[in-house]
């Protein structure tokens, strides 16, 4: 009676199965542990009585916890405004980038497009040829893109890399839905906007990450462009503290007041505790992006899209 009312669906499993599957999660779990736990280590230290983590004592739990390390963090001189630069050209690069992709692949796409091969293979060349850093600085200046914010948005805009993604998942929609909204009185606009966007979501997702990430992250076009301290981004902020680690140790250990000199010991800012404490502060609200796209990359969101 008990064997009548199993599934019949339900695959049953020899013990050689069932081993290797332990096996494999056994292994999985410990890939996971170890991609998790450089960070983890870096969080646990900037939490630990400092003396104790420049000895590298800390390794699995923190000791001594306190945060005077983040308290110190935020009262230098222009972090809040170079995580506010940081997080304007983010939110701003990234925006403008997913739409010239999504758009331009779109277009590219298009047969009514005037020479659109010839558009496309000029700006995919870009990917392979460089004219290099000074004649690159050169149009910048005479653009009038230094120490001016727009400098860090207008040259990203348009990604080779971006648009080949974004045009090879354009074409690989069934043309019947254009042909339907365009028997219907629709104009290349609206096609894209109300058809093409809302399928394309996964693609642009992804463009998003790549490029939020990579705006999140730069530096370099800081070190020539700019000269205003107000648009250093919190990168370049970082990669100064790190170059300047002990020049920062002792600038927070002069805003540190404690009671004993144990306290003193434990809370005084050492060079490894302000790279550590700078990292997290940088590496963490990139990663809250990962969370918010994720349900995005879905293969199967065309099922259905066409009917017949």
């Amino acid at each position: 009676m008990s064997r009548l009312n199993e599934p019949k669906n339900r695959i049953r499993m020899s013990a050689g199965d069932r081993m290797v599957g332990v096996v494999c999660y056994i292994v999985f779990a410990v890939a996971a542990l170890l991609c998790l736990y450089p960070f983890y280590y870096v969080v646990i230290n900037t939490i630990s009585a400092n003396d104790i983590s420049a000895r590298g004592d800390v390794l699995f739990w923190p000791q001594e916890i306190h945060f005077h390390n983040y308290i110190s963090a935020f009262r230098i001189d222009g972090l809040l405004q170079s995580f506010k630069i940081s997080l304007l050209r983010t939110v701003i690069g990234t925006s403008l980038t997913v739409f010239a992709s999504a758009f331009l692949g779109f277009m590219f796409t298009q047969d009514k497009m005037w020479h659109r091969k010839f558009w496309y293979r000029l700006i995919v060349a870009t990917m392979y040829f460089n004219a290099g850093i000074i004649p690159w600085f050169l149009v910048m200046k005479n653009m009038h893109l230094t120490n001016n914010f727009w400098g860090y948005i207008l040259p990203a805009i348009v990604s080779p890399f971006n648009l080949i993604l974004t045009k090879t998942f354009v074409e690989s929609i069934p043309k019947e839905l254009q042909e339907a909204a365009e028997i219907d009185g629709a104009g290349i606009l609206s096609v894209f906007f109300r058809i093409i966007a809302p399928v394309i979501k996964p693609i642009m997702a992804t463009v998003a990450i790549f490029s939020a990430v990579g705006q999140w992250n730069a530096f370099q076009d800081t070190l020539l462009l700019m000269t205003d301290t107000k648009l250093y981004p919190l990168q370049f902020v970082l990669y100064q503290y790190l170059n300047q680690a002990s020049s920062l140790a002792s600038l927070a250990q002069s805003t540190t007041s404690t009671t004993s000199l144990a306290a003193a010991a434990a809370t005084t800012q050492t060079t490894t505790s302000v790279r550590m404490t700078i990292t997290v502060i940088v590496v963490l609200p990139i990663m809250l992006v990962y969370p918010i796209f994720q349900r995005y990359f879905v293969k199967g969101i065309m099922i259905g899209a066409v009917k017949g």
